[in-house]
């Protein structure tokens, strides 16, 4: 199964092992992160899975594209960064085993 780090404005890092198939948005909430509330429930309706993917992720992971929901979402998060995306919309995959996924200060 893939791994993926989360680390919190603060520094804190939590490491989660995560099944194929699932996203970044209900790993989190299934380990308690800190800073990813998830409120939609994972449907890509609220932009409170926000998380910046590590520069050298982004190759793997894409970035929000334009005109999708996702980034239309994106542009109402505090501190949107050209590598935020939602947790929600990253689906994991043996690839991505190593994924590192910077948390927000907040998320509303």
């Amino acid at each position: 199964m893939p791994k993926v780090t989360y680390i919190e404005a603060n520094g804190a890092k939590h490491d989660v092992t995560v099944d194929s198939g699932s996203n970044c948005r209900d790993a989190a909430v299934d380990n308690d992160i800190p800073g990813i509330d998830g409120d939609c429930g994972g449907v890509c309706a609220c932009a409170t899975c926000h998380v910046y993917v590590d520069p050298a992720w982004l190759g793997k992971t894409g970035k929000a594209a334009p005109g999708e929901m996702e980034a239309e979402l994106l542009q109402f998060a505090p501190d949107f960064r050209d590598n935020s995306r939602l947790a929600c919309q990253i689906k994991m995959t043996d690839a991505l085993d190593g994924l590192v996924l910077h948390v927000p200060e907040g998320q509303h």
